[in-house]
């Protein structure tokens, strides 16, 4: 059973950092891609980062430039989402997924790509 975990929300002032976590199991993710994606109130939701985990290449959007950064670790089989420079308007749940035949920037940024989702983990920004 594919399980993603997120964790390492919470509330953060504006300018601050966070780092959120998924720790995904129950099944080999090697030729997959993981992605983030945040969904805030009134909004639809949003591409923020995705990484290739066999080789590391990293899919930014267009909201992440400059300020966030993905990563993964294959030991620990978690990736991790750096989120600097915080602002207000990044509010929102944030959600972890998993997807394989993911091999462009247009792929990853669709929500359809991936099959499998974490339960997502709330950060709030107050200015």
């Amino acid at each position: 059973q594919v399980q993603l975990v997120e964790s390492g929300g919470g509330l953060v002032q504006a300018g601050g950092s966070l780092r959120l976590s998924c720790a995904a199991s129950g099944r080999t993710f090697s030729s997959y891609v993981m992605g983030w994606f945040r969904l805030a109130p009134g909004k639809e939701r949003e591409f923020v980062a995705a990484i290739r985990w066999s080789s590391g290449l990293t899919y930014i959007g267009d909201s992440a430039k400059g300020r966030f950064t993905i990563s993964r670790d294959n030991a620990k089989n978690t990736v991790y989402l750096q989120m600097n420079s915080l602002k207000p308007e990044d509010t929102a749940v944030y959600y972890c997924a998993a997807g394989g035949g993911i091999g462009t920037l247009t792929t990853a940024r669709q929500w359809g790509s991936y099959a499998y989702w974490g339960q997502g983990t709330q950060v709030t920004v107050s200015s």
